[in-house]
């Protein structure tokens, strides 16, 4: 028996939700503890229930083999797009529709694993969610997170938004805001610096605290204005040099014409010169 912790944060995309028939429909595979899972959902609601009914399932589980279990415990949700909280007024669809689609979220936390199964990674509408601190987003997005978490703990004591889609676009906005930062000076813009500094604002209007990030732009700012200046002084200077060279190539020429002068006046006379 095999002891092992694996906990997932999976997000299912339902499209075109009102339009679907009664029957069940299937999300793509997603791996959690070593093994597929997927989610089916009955849009109209399962056995006589007239509500979207959700269930969490092994995928393929005939294939398994005997004596294959896991031990896990699992939460179904669906996204609220409006607030964190509705009145029983407005449960219905209020909130849960958006743009013809529902996103369904489920969070599985694997206890125990027995029997093992080689499996790899699908995905299509299955998004895997990572929670680094309150923030719920992509594994590429996680380890930078984490990273600034570590070096400043306080980022986002005073944060105040509680949406997790708000949550989620404020750090998207502060990854970008640290790419963009990361480019070399060559490459950066005077418009991708201003969109930068209201990007910081906004940012720090919500809660957030960027001291040390603002410190860092500064200086992003300074090497660009010294880039700036020295491409000026560079283009100037070549432009002197080359106008010191083709005065040189002048001054040889007539240097030239001089020699060949001075050559002829010091050239003896012949005697058919004089006769």
């Amino acid at each position: 028996m095999g002891k092992q912790l694996d906990k997932k944060k999976i997000t299912w995309t339902i499209k075109n939700f009102s339009s679907l028939p009664a029957g069940v429909i299937y999300s793509d595979p997603f791996v959690v503890g070593g093994c597929k899972w997927h989610l089916q959902a009955y849009p109209k609601g399962y056995n006589n229930v007239n509500s979207l009914s959700l269930f969490l399932g092994v995928h393929n589980c005939t294939s398994l083999p005997l004596g294959w279990r896991r031990h896990a415990k699992f939460r179904l949700s669906i996204v609220n797009h409006l607030s964190d909280k509705l009145s029983q007024s407005k449960l219905k669809d209020s909130g849960f529709l958006l743009n013809g689609q529902v996103k369904v979220v489920v969070e599985i936390d694997v206890l125990e694993t027995i029997g093992k199964v080689d499996v790899t990674e699908e995905t299509s509408t299955i998004t895997e969610i990572v929670d680094v601190n309150g923030f719920q987003l992509l594994p590429s997005q996680a380890k930078s997170v984490r990273c600034m978490f570590e070096r400043h703990p306080d980022i986002a004591s005073d944060f105040r938004p509680k949406n997790p889609i708000l949550r989620t676009g404020y750090m998207s906005l502060l990854l970008s805001l640290v790419e963009t930062m990361r480019q070399l000076p060559q490459d950066i813009s005077k418009d991708d610096l201003f969109d930068a500094y209201a990007a910081l604002g906004t940012m720090k209007d919500a809660g957030f605290k960027l001291d040390w990030l603002e410190n860092k732009l500064h200086q992003v700012s300074e090497k660009k204005e010294n880039e700036e200046a020295s491409e000026t002084v560079l283009q100037e200077m070549e432009e002197e040099l080359k106008d010191m060279k083709q005065k040189c190539s002048d001054m040889e020429a007539l240097l030239e014409k001089e020699k060949a002068k001075v050559s002829s006046s010091k050239a003896p006379i012949s005697f058919d010169d004089i006769v």
